[in-house]
C-alpha cells in the first residue's frame, strides 16, 4: 500500500468518526515521513477531537512551521490554543491568520469571539465590525456585536444593533431574547418581557420539564386548573421568581412546582404550592405549564408593581436553632456571610466572580467575623483566607439550600457576588449586599444602588470594567459604618 492509499484510508476513517482506526495509520505514515504536512494537520485535528488538546497543539505547531503562510492552519491552531486556555497565543494565531488572508471570515470571527470572551471589548467590537464588512448578512456576528456593546455599557448602541439584526432576520429568537434582556436592563418592562419570552423558542425548558405535551399557560383563567411551574435556569432564578406562586394561587390555580433536588426542602416554605416534584419523580397530571421566568410577562410586571413583599421563602426553624448558638459564639460585633464566586460554567462567570484574595481589603473593617457560604470549587480558597480576614468555614455541613437559608437567618448580613445566594438572602428578607460587574445581569437594572425586587438588597457596582477595587473599598467603608453604628442595617 502506498502512502497516498494509506492516507486516503485513514482519512475515510477520520471522516466517519472512527478516530481509533484513523490514528494508527496517520502515525504509521509519520514514522516514514515525519514532516508529511497533511498528516500533521489531520493529526492536530484528530487529537483535538479526541480531547488531547496539548498533543493537538504540538502537531499544529509542526504544521505551521512547514507552511507559515497558511492562514487556515493558524485558525485551527488558535482554536485549540483557546480550548487549552492559552488565550494570548490564540489571539496571536487568529491575528496572524487574518493578516495573511484579510478576507478569511473565519479568522476574523474567531478573533472577535476570543477577544469578546476574555474581556477585550474594544478590540472585539472592532473585530466584529470587520467580520460584518466582509459578510453583512452574518447575523451571528451582528448579534455578538450587540452583546459586546452591551457588555461595554453602550446600551443604546446595543439595542440599535439588535434591532438591525431583527430587521434583516425578524424571527431570530436569540436576538429577540438578547434585546429583551437589554430592554429589561433599562427598566423597559412593557417591551422587555415580550422580547425575553423568545428564549423559549431557542432553548430547552430544562431537565425538570422535558417534552411537555400539555400547553403553555397563556395568561388565561386558572380557576381550579393545575399548573406546573418549572425552573428553567439556575437556582437563583427559582428563588427570584417563586414570588409569583402565591399570586397564582390567589387566581384560583392549583400549583405544582418542579425544582432541583437541592432546593426542594427550602421551596416547601413557599405559600400556595400544592405539590413539589424534582428530578426522577413521576410527573403528575396537570392542565398547563409555565416557566417561572415567564410569570412576569403574564402578570404584566412593571417597575411600579413588582411583587416585592419579603420574606416569601423561610428557613426551617429547627435548622435555625441548630445554627444560632454556634453563630452567637463567634467573635466580633457583626457576623457576615460571604460568597465570592459563582458556578464556573455560567456564561458570564468570568465577569461576576472573583477570588477570595481579591476581598483582602475586607480585613480593614474591624469587629467582623465572616462566615463562608461559598460552595463549589472556589470553596477551597477558604482554607487560606487573606491575612487578617476572620473567616469561618462550615460549608461542608451545608448539604442543600435549606441548610444555607438557616445559616443565613442567623447572620447579620450577607455579602456576595451575583449568585443564587444573593437571591436566596433577598427572598428570605435578610440584608444582602451584592458586588456587581460593570454591566450586571438585567435584573439589577442600570446605575442603581438598590433593587426593586428585594427591599433589603444593596448594590455595589464596578465603575470600570473588570475592576473590583472601587466597589470593595465602598463595601469596606460601609462595613465600618455598620460596626460603629452610624448606618444601621434595615
Amino acid at each position: 500500500m502506498t502512502i497516498q492509499q494509506a492516507l486516503q484510508m485513514a482519512f475515510q476513517h477520520h471522516q466517519a468518526g472512527r478516530l481509533r482506526e484513523a490514528e494508527p495509520i496517520y502515525r504509521q505514515i509519520l514514522s516514514v515521513q515525519p514532516d508529511h504536512p497533511d498528516v500533521l494537520h489531520l493529526m492536530g485535528i484528530l487529537s483535538s477531537q479526541a480531547g488531547r488538546a496539548d498533543v493537538s497543539v504540538e502537531f499544529l505547531r509542526r504544521r505551521v512551521a512547514l507552511a507559515p503562510e497558511s492562514a487556515a492552519i493558524y485558525v485551527d491552531l488558535g482554536t485549540v490554543l483557546r480550548a487549552t486556555g492559552q488565550i494570548e497565543p490564540a489571539i496571536a494565531a487568529f491575528e496572524r491568520a487574518a493578516a495573511l488572508q484579510p478576507d478569511l471570515l473565519n479568522a476574523h470571527n474567531s478573533l472577535a469571539v476570543t477577544l469578546h470572551q476574555y474581556g477585550r471589548l474594544d478590540d472585539a467590537v472592532q473585530a466584529y465590525r470587520r467580520v460584518l464588512a466582509l459578510r453583512p448578512d452574518f447575523h451571528e456576528a451582528r448579534n455578538n456585536l450587540g452583546t459586546a456593546l452591551m457588555h461595554k455599557g453602550q446600551i443604546e448602541d446595543a439595542i440599535a444593533v439588535y434591532r438591525e439584526t431583527l430587521r434583516l432576520r425578524p424571527d431570530e429568537a436569540l436576538t429577540h431574547h438578547n434585546l429583551g434582556m437589554v430592554l429589561l436592563m433599562k427598566g423597559d418592562f412593557a417591551n422587555g418581557w415580550a422580547e425575553y419570552e423568545w428564549r423559549t423558542r431557542s432553548s430547552e425548558l430544562g431537565t425538570l420539564a422535558p417534552n411537555l405535551a400539555k400547553p403553555r399557560w397563556d395568561g388565561s383563567d386558572l380557576t381550579g386548573r393545575r399548573i406546573l411551574l418549572h425552573m428553567e435556569q439556575g437556582a437563583g432564578d427559582t428563588f427570584h421568581f417563586a414570588r409569583y406562586a402565591p399570586m397564582l394561587r390567589q387566581r384560583g390555580a392549583r400549583i405544582i412546582l418542579a425544582c432541583r433536588p437541592e432546593t426542594v426542602a427550602l421551596m416547601r416554605s413557599l405559600a400556595g404550592v400544592e405539590q413539589f416534584v424534582t428530578t426522577g419523580d413521576p410527573m403528575p397530571e396537570f392542565d398547563v405549564h409555565c416557566s417561572l421566568l415567564s410569570l412576569p410577562l403574564h402578570f404584566k410586571t412593571t417597575l411600579d408593581n413588582i411583587p416585592a413583599n419579603v420574606p416569601y421563602l423561610h428557613a426551617d426553624p429547627a435548622l435555625v436553632n441548630h445554627w444560632r448558638p454556634r453563630v452567637a459564639g463567634l467573635g466580633g460585633r457583626l457576623k457576615i456571610g460571604l460568597v465570592w464566586a459563582g458556578r464556573p460554567d455560567q456564561p458570564n462567570d468570568r465577569n461576576r466572580s472573583m477570588s477570595l484574595d481579591t476581598l483582602a481589603p475586607l480585613a480593614q473593617a474591624p469587629g467582623i467575623t465572616f462566615v463562608s457560604l461559598q460552595k463549589g470549587a472556589a470553596s477551597d480558597q477558604a482554607r487560606n483566607p487573606p491575612a487578617g480576614l476572620n473567616l469561618v468555614d462550615w460549608t461542608s455541613e451545608l448539604t442543600n439550600f435549606s441548610d444555607t437559608a438557616a445559616l443565613i437567618e442567623t447572620l447579620d448580613l450577607v455579602l456576595t457576588v451575583d449568585t443564587s445566594v444573593a437571591h436566596l438572602a433577598g427572598a428570605l428578607g435578610k440584608p444582602v449586599w451584592v458586588m456587581l460587574a460593570y454591566v450586571a445581569d438585567w435584573r439589577y437594572l442600570l446605575n442603581r444602588e438598590d433593587s426593586p425586587w428585594y427591599p433589603t438588597m444593596r448594590l455595589f457596582r464596578q465603575s470600570r470594567i473588570g475592576d473590583w477595587q472601587q466597589p470593595i473599598q465602598r463595601v469596606v467603608q460601609s462595613l465600618r459604618s455598620l460596626v460603629n453604628g452610624s448606618h444601621p442595617l434595615p
